[in-house]
């Protein structure tokens, strides 16, 4: 294997204190489109110094990569699925997957950090990435899914967003934004102030959940970007972000553009009294398993990301649902503050989606009876 004279690898008297066997490692998936600076954001989270010992696999990255240049983990081209350690704790792997076999490798070096990052390809629905660490319980009692950040070209962005893909309906670029629980508008230093504007906008309207970081050369605070916990349960000091989402969604006559930006759009209802975990699941089943619900328009509503808080008959606990795509999981939340216990004694839904009419959804929803 060819070693690059500007990376080391460190010595065994340099590796830091190992990480319990049995803490639980979180994955933090970065996605975007090409060119949009995930490399440039893990080239630098690799060469910072930082208290975190961090495990980046790089997911396809193809020859002639900065990473791979500066790295040099490849050699005529072949990638190897094998670990480099780095001076500030950090270790690198290459994959050709997604992530599966990496995680093999990961399970046995996992005393020598604490934290992965996973990068997926310019094209990739981080969706199926996601569903391997959130919903697979063969790994979830090592590693678990911490969020999805999408980082996003504040120059190119827009233009991504409004390319047509005939074939599915919604291309890679509203995707990625669509399933991000952080967006990082990236080279804003080559935007006027109303550009940023006008995309940060644009982003909130597809996706009014996911908060929104600026950057240039993709230099962030790491503090800002990890430990989201946006798949492991809502913490109590959490609702009140949670339960003041607001909605940026499109005017109603958008489901009938062809602007693919405008099909896509945040909702977010309430309702109150109890929900029953059986009537929850057959609303789920219906919006995301069948695809029969249309809007008022005619045209069909696919969701791609939902995030509901359920209140059940005890007063003190909820239901947390979540889903990505067709695959959706549920947890328990328990309140012990009286305070918050009054204030959101109610149902909060957030679905992100295309061709979404939240009166439909509503009456759905109150067709199935408890």
């Amino acid at each position: 294997m060819a070693t690059s004279t500007s990376v080391k690898s460190i010595d065994e008297d340099t590796v830091p204190d190992l990480v319990p066997i049995s803490t639980r490692i979180p994955v933090t998936i970065i996605t975007g489109y090409l060119g949009a600076g995930k490399t440039t954001l893990l080239k630098y989270i690799l060469s910072e110094e930082h208290e975190k010992r961090i495990a980046v696999i790089l997911n396809e990255f193809g020859e002639g990569s900065a990473l791979e240049k500066s790295l040099a983990i490849g050699e005529r081209g072949a990638l190897y699925e094998e670990w480099l350690e780095l001076r500030n704790g950090c270790l690198c792997c290459s994959v050709k997957d997604n992530g599966v076999k990496a995680i093999e490798n990961l399970m046995q070096k996992k005393g020598k950090f604490d934290y992965v990052l996973l990068e997926t390809t310019g094209l990739a629905d981080p969706g199926p990435i996601a569903a391997i660490f959130w919903l697979d319980k063969d790994l979830g009692s090592d590693l678990y899914l911490d969020g999805i950040i999408t980082v996003v070209d504040a120059k190119y962005c827009k233009s991504q967003l409004e390319e047509n893909k005939v074939s599915s309906g919604v291309n890679e670029a509203i995707r990625q934004v669509a399933l991000a629980d952080l967006l990082l508008i990236n080279k804003v230093d080559l935007v006027s102030r109303t550009e940023l504007n006008g995309l940060t906008s644009i982003l909130k309207s597809i996706n009014s959940s996911a908060k929104i970081l600026q950057a240039q050369r993709s230099r962030v605070d790491l503090n800002a970007i990890l430990d989201l916990h946006a798949y492991d349960g809502l913490k109590q000091n959490r609702l009140n972000e949670y339960f003041s989402i607001e909605c940026f969604s499109h005017s109603r006559q958008s489901s009938l553009t062809t602007n693919p930006i405008q099909m896509v759009s945040t909702i977010t209802f309430e309702l109150t009294g109890n929900i029953s975990k059986n009537r929850i699941e057959k609303y789920l089943n219906r919006i995301l398993w069948e695809k029969d619900a249309v809007n008022g328009d005619g045209h069909q509503m696919v969701i791609m990301r939902l995030k509901a808080l359920i209140a059940t008959k005890d007063p003190k606990q909820f239901l947390l649902y979540q889903a990505v795509n067709e695959l959706y999981d549920w947890e328990p939340v328990v309140l012990n503050d009286e305070e918050q216990l009054h204030e959101y004694q109610r149902n909060r839904f957030i679905l992100i989606g295309r061709h979404l009419d939240k009166s439909v959804l509503i009456k759905l929803l109150e067709d199935y009876p408890e």
